[in-house]
């Protein structure tokens, strides 16, 4: 298990040691889901955040290098999960002359992104996760989940900013947050004692469906 979470916002304002303290404390919120390892990383010029807490599983030597970007330099990740084909993908990968950086997960799935794109990948994946993908050329955040649902992932409008996360305390580590509960949710779980998908408990605050991906441009 890891936890991701982060943040774009054409219009972001103020320093750069202003936003890595928000991203330090996403971090350090999720800190359960991932003791091994933490790691931030912002483009202020593009109004992007990216916080990552991380389990070593496979490749321990990535630990340290989180969050990894492809080998064109073109994409950057922060990934909660595991994809169980990943041998296959990469013997595909080596096959087709591209070598992943790393062989954990998120090297993997970004050697593929980087050969394939995203839509393809997405298509021959098969694993539990959820990840926030950036696109350095394109200059997008793409956030998605698995097929099944099986990693959370939430995200939300707040003040100009969409926040992610892995759990509802990272968003909750941002100061444009507001935290409005959202009454016909609070009904829902009184109701039927959980909120059904996609609501949360705050209002314009959602689960990103199963299946699905959310891509938002940075452009101003």
């Amino acid at each position: 298990m890891s936890g991701i979470g982060g943040f774009i916002q054409p219009e972001a304002g103020g320093t750069e040691a202003q936003w890595y303290a928000v991203l330090d404390a996403m971090a350090t919120i999720l800190r359960h889901r991932g003791p091994d390892a933490a790691s931030v990383w912002l483009d202020l010029s593009a109004g992007l955040g990216l916080a990552h807490r991380q389990l070593a599983t496979v490749d321990s030597s990535s630990v340290e290098a989180q969050p990894p970007w492809s080998g064109s330099g073109r994409y950057c990740i922060v990934f909660d999960g595991r994809i169980y084909n990943f041998r296959e993908l990469a013997a595909g990968l080596h096959a087709a002359g591209m070598v992943p950086r790393g062989q954990g997960d998120p090297e993997v799935l970004l050697s593929a992104v980087d050969a394939w794109g995203l839509d393809r990948t997405l298509q021959r994946l098969r694993g539990m996760f959820a990840f926030a993908l950036w696109d350095a050329q394109e200059r997008v955040l793409h956030l998605v989940r698995d097929r099944l649902g099986e990693k959370p992932l939430y995200y939300g409008m707040c003040g100009g900013a969409l926040l992610f996360g892995s759990e509802l305390k990272a968003l909750r580590q941002h100061p444009r947050w507001s935290g409005e509960i959202c009454r016909q949710s609070l009904t829902q779980l009184l109701r039927y004692g959980y909120i059904p998908e996609p609501r949360s408990i705050y209002r314009g605050i959602h689960k990103l469906p199963p299946g699905t991906y959310l891509s938002l441009s940075a452009s101003k």
